[in-house]
């Protein structure tokens, strides 16, 4: 269900480590609980983040969610093409609708994230206790 080589939050986003770099997206997970997405608000290149800070916003027809960067570094390129196809976060979120790159600052924080069997079984212990 949730790609092997990213790692996830309990926020419900994802990374895909690419040496010092890093993409960021939702789940699809986090896609299907949302509903359709309509807008993405994200933040400018050069912007900088904590681990767990919020760096933006999705909407959906049901809700407007905050994003939560899982490592703190620098963000280097923001997906543009979200403003004219805000529902790529649902119909390809480890896809076309990544959100941002980052420039990692600190690797140590990559062991606070999930694996994708570990987010898999936060997601079914959350559906057994209505947290979903």
């Amino acid at each position: 269900m949730n790609p092997g080589d990213l790692q996830y939050t309990k926020e419900h986003e994802w990374i895909r480590l690419e040496g010092d770099n890093c993409t960021v997206g939702v789940t699809a997970h986090a896609g299907s609980q949302l509903g359709e997405v309509v807008y993405a608000e994200l933040p400018k290149p050069g912007d900088k983040f904590e681990a767990n800070e919020a760096f933006g916003t999705v909407e959906s027809v049901k809700a407007v969610s905050e994003l939560f960067m899982p490592v703190s570094g620098e963000i280097i390129e923001v997906n543009q093409a979200l403003a004219d196809v805000p529902e790529s976060v649902n119909d390809d979120p480890y896809g076309e609708g990544w959100m941002v790159r980052i420039r990692m600052t600190d690797r140590a924080e990559l062991k606070d994230l999930l694996s994708a069997e570990d987010y898999e079984g936060y997601i079914a212990d959350s559906v057994e206790d209505g947290e979903a």
